[in-house]
């Protein structure tokens, strides 16, 4: 069936172009209010037979993009993400995408939209954010696609700033052993030196139970990791399969676990009925999951000052103090990669090229060693 031409006015036109039937039969069409000569009018008529032909003509959406991300996280993101990514997503778009493109018909939002938010963010600073929305955007606008809600993905061609990977703060050997010494006489010095340690994840040692380790063989399995969303915890399966590992501690950190766990069992006696028993190794004080903002506020930052460290340590640079200590020892990279439980030896190679170098001059010195017994450094 041709578009139909119907004249309004003087150079004025309504373009309506048949779409179909509906699921209870009725047609539906296109209309489109067009400016112009009556040749203008045709030429756009047939412009418009083409698209919907070619299935790129789209029953206009009258939902506004707030309306339609909504519905796009409760069907789609929901069902796809753990709740605390859900959280995230939901929040993300809430402060920083409503705001300025919430009002906007989905079917009007323009790739130039999209590019004025991510600039906006990328000029206060905000790169990981920019990234962040514009990768959660676009998925959303994908779906879109998908839907037949709109042609295009407005969010595909938007130039995003790039990556500045974020400089990792470790400790020396001397410094990790200052900060050892600081954190002695704290409740919480098994967990510190199982975290050095091990290189476990901070929410890996917060979800770690009793019945994972293996004191008399000296191993630890990680299983789960612990998880906080909108104020209550759960237990989720660790970031990756290779995350579901087994690793051996040396036989002073079982030492260590050992003593700890008879000091817990002395706090659940002087608890009694108010210690709550979930069967965590680290815990508060009356058995519930560790909270972590609390702890390193209370715990974590006073040690580093008492050690006369950087406060700009962050908990989780106790796992990359592991691994680079460990690669700086000369420890093959697929050793230390199952350690850390990355998805892949690479993802330990790039993270950590920072300490290959040394590690290129060790190996150097093994072969002159070798070929011509002296070390290479010597000449």
């Amino acid at each position: 069936m041709p578009g139909q031409l119907v004249n309004r006015g003087k150079n004025s036109w309504t373009i309506r172009i048949y779409m179909g039937m509906d699921l209870h039969g009725k047609r539906i069409y296109h209309n489109q209010t067009f400016h112009g000569t009556k040749k203008e009018a045709e030429k756009q008529r047939t412009a418009l037979l083409h698209q919907r032909d070619t299935g790129n003509l789209r029953k206009t959406s009258k939902e506004t993009l707030s309306q339609y991300i909504s519905k796009w996280l409760e069907e789609i993101a929901s069902k796809r993400v753990a709740p605390r990514t859900y959280q995230d997503y939901k929040s993300y778009m809430e402060h920083h995408v409503y705001p300025l493109l919430g009002d906007v018909l989905l079917s009007q939002l323009r790739p130039l939209d999209v590019q004025l938010l991510i600039n906006q963010l990328t000029e206060k600073g905000y790169i990981r954010l920019a990234r962040y929305v514009h990768s959660i955007l676009r998925q959303a606008l994908e779906q879109a696609v998908k839907w037949e809600m709109i042609s295009r993905n407005p969010a595909r061609n938007v130039s995003v700033p790039r990556q500045k990977h974020e400089e990792q703060h470790v400790l020396s050997h001397d410094e990790m052993r200052k900060f050892l010494n600081a954190a002695l006489y704290d409740p919480y010095y098994p967990l510190f030196v199982l975290l050095l340690a091990t290189g476990m994840r901070p929410g890996e040692a917060f979800g770690l139970q009793w019945n994972d380790i293996d004191l008399e063989h000296n191993r630890i399995a990680v299983q789960r990791s612990l998880d906080r969303t909108g104020g209550k915890w759960s237990l989720k399966a660790p970031k990756t399969a290779q995350s579901r590992r087994s690793i051996p501690i040396p036989n002073e950190v079982s030492q260590i676990l050992i003593q700890h766990g008879l000091t817990q069992s002395e706090r659940k006696k002087k608890f009694g009925d108010n210690y709550q028993d979930f069967g965590f190794v680290f815990t508060a004080e009356n058995g519930q999951p560790i909270y972590k903002q609390n702890f390193v506020r209370r715990h974590f930052k006073p040690i580093l000052i008492k050690a006369g460290l950087s406060t700009e340590l962050r908990l989780y640079d106790l796992r990359h103090t592991c691994a680079t200590l460990l690669l700086g020892e000369g420890i093959h990279p697929k050793i230390v990669s199952e350690r850390l439980g990355h998805a892949s030896v690479n993802m330990t190679l790039n993270r950590y090229s920072h300490v290959l170098p040394d590690m290129q001059q060790t190996a150097t010195n093994a072969m002159g060693e070798v070929m011509f017994g002296k070390d290479m450094t010597e000449e």
